[in-house]
């Protein structure tokens, strides 16, 4: 059994701790660390966690709102922290102190009771991941920091049950809004962030395979968006084909099956 929370999603800081159940106990995996240790573990503790709870750590990618506190938390509760080698060159190389592990696109890392795969996708940062997990029975996609959905990225999410999914800007908003135009560019460029118009396809398109049958809207702008247009666009897409809710950025999610 795969359930998860969302910590908090959006620039104010992503964090998303993902939980499988198994013949040996719990396996936690944290995704993304993109808070102040004080306000993570205070999140953690509004879980029902506390740090020392959680099994490695995974890192999409170097941006501010999700490296956050990670190589602080790793080294203080001795956390294996994974990430692409593109993105420990980003951050300077620090000293995990041992504990640094190269993630990279297709090797499923093995944590006992969840097994991981990362998968790279187009956006602006070094060498950008994103993943899947499984306990063997369902299977769970995390997909967020990408400016289209590309041939490899759908493939490496076909099967996913829930999919936590970028739902980050209404282009109208977007384009429209106060940004100066190179931010518009790039937030809404092939390398920046994923309209709802683009999440909904992306979904409808998992629902017509079969498999996804829940999915919550992810990273949304706070200036470029709104949960109810988000909402609306996947709901327009999937109708009653699959359970749609909305991870707050700053409250996250509730504890949600997978």
């Amino acid at each position: 059994m795969i359930r998860f929370k969302s910590l908090g999603s959006g620039s104010s800081g992503n964090a998303t701790v993902i939980q499988a159940r198994g013949a040996t106990g719990l396996t936690h995996l944290l995704v993304d660390c993109g808070l102040g240790i004080r306000e993570l573990d205070k999140r953690l503790g509004a879980a029902g966690m506390m740090a020392d709870h959680v099994d490695a750590i995974f890192i999409t990618h170097e941006h501010g709102d999700h490296i956050g506190c990670a190589r602080q938390l790793a080294v203080r509760e001795r956390i294996p922290v994974y990430m692409s080698e593109g993105t420990y060159a980003a951050i300077g190389e620090p000293d995990f102190d041992g504990l640094l592990r190269i993630a990279c696109d297709g090797a499923t890392i093995d944590l006992g009771g969840m097994q991981v795969r990362p998968f790279t996708v187009p956006h602006d940062a070094r060498e950008p991941l994103q993943l899947t997990c499984t306990d063997g029975d369902v299977r769970f996609g995390v997909l967020t920091d990408l400016g289209h959905v590309t041939a490899h990225v759908a493939q490496e999410l076909a099967g996913c049950a829930t999919l936590l999914l970028e739902c980050n800007h209404d282009e109208q908003m977007l384009m429209g809004g106060s940004y100066p135009p190179f931010l518009k560019r790039r937030v809404g460029g092939g390398w920046g962030h994923l309209a709802n118009s683009a999440a909904a396809a992306l979904a409808r398109s998992l629902v017509a395979a079969g498999a996804l049958r829940q999915v919550v809207a992810a990273h949304l702008s706070e200036q470029n968006n709104t949960p109810e247009l988000a909402r609306q666009a996947l709901v327009d897409a999937l109708g009653t084909a699959a359970e749609v809710h909305i991870a707050d950025g700053r409250s996250g999610s509730h504890w949600l099956g997978a």
